[in-house]
C-alpha cells in the first residue's frame, strides 16, 4: 500500500502507511504524530499500528495547509521524520507471575511456566502507542514462542495492575476493565494516576522490562 493522507471530519486528516504489521510502520506512525504534536503544534496526534490520526483546528489553519503538512511528513520517510521531542525512557515493571492463564498459557506455547516468565522478563519492549483506556500502552513484541491468543470470551473485569499478554504484545491495565488478554501476573506500579501532572506512566516510544519478584 502506498502512504496516503485522507481527510477524517471537518478537523482531522488520516495517515494511512500500510497495510501490515511492522516496527518500523509503528515508530514511523508515531513519529509523525510526534512531530505534528510537538514540532508543528497544530493540534494533538494519536498514532496506531499502520496509521496517525492527525487533529487540527480549521479555524487556525487551513484544511488544505494542514494537508499540505502531513503530506510533507510522509514524503520525510520512515527514517528522516522528526521524532518529535519525546525522549524514550526505559520503564522497570516489577512483576508477580501468577496470573490465572500463566499456566495454561505456557502448556499452549509448550513451555515451563520457568520459561515463559524468563521469556517474558528477557528482554524490553517498546510501548508503540497508547489506547484501549487512559495509559493502556500496546507493547512489543513477545518471543515468538510464546502463544497467547486472545480469550475467546472476554473477562467482564481485569484488575488495575494486570500483566497481560496476546497477540504477540503484552501490557498492564492502568484501570479496573473488561477485558481479552492473557493474564500471566500482576504489578503494584501505579499506571495511570489523574491526579498527577504526568498522570500515564509509560508514552508511546518508551521501553518496558519487565523484573520478577
Amino acid at each position: 500500500m502506498k502512504p496516503r493522507v485522507v481527510p477524517f471530519g471537518e478537523g482531522a486528516l488520516l495517515v494511512e502507511l500500510g497495510d501490515d504489521f511492522q516496527e518500523s510502520v509503528v515508530g514511523w506512525a508515531r513519529s509523525i504524530a510526534d512531530t505534528w504534536e510537538t514540532i508543528f503544534t497544530f493540534g494533538p496526534a494519536v498514532p496506531a499500528y499502520t496509521s496517525a490520526l492527525l487533529r487540527f483546528d480549521p479555524l487556525r489553519l487551513a484544511p488544505a495547509d494542514a494537508e499540505k503538512s502531513a503530506n510533507d511528513l510522509v514524503a520525510r520517510g520512515q527514517f528522516t521524520t522528526n521524532a518529535g521531542n519525546k525522549l524514550a525512557r526505559v520503564v522497570e515493571v516489577p512483576t508477580t507471575y501468577d496470573g490465572p492463564d500463566l499456566a495454561e498459557t505456557a502448556e499452549r506455547s509448550h513451555l515451563s511456566v520457568g520459561q515463559l516468565v524468563a521469556l517474558h522478563t528477557e528482554r524490553e519492549y517498546t510501548a508503540y502507542f497508547l489506547g484501549f483506556m487512559p495509559g493502556f500502552a500496546y507493547c512489543g513484541r513477545l518471543d515468538p514462542r510464546i502463544v497467547a491468543p486472545r480469550l475467546e470470551r472476554p473477562r467482564e473485569r481485569v484488575p488495575a495492575g494486570s500483566v497481560a499478554i496476546a497477540d504477540g504484545q503484552t501490557a498492564v491495565y492502568p484501570l479496573a476493565s473488561p477485558g481479552g488478554w492473557r493474564l500471566i501476573g500482576r504489578t503494584e506500579l501505579t499506571m495511570f494516576d489523574p491526579s498527577t501532572s504526568e498522570p500515564v506512566r509509560v508514552r508511546a516510544g518508551d521501553r518496558l522490562r519487565f523484573v520478577p519478584l
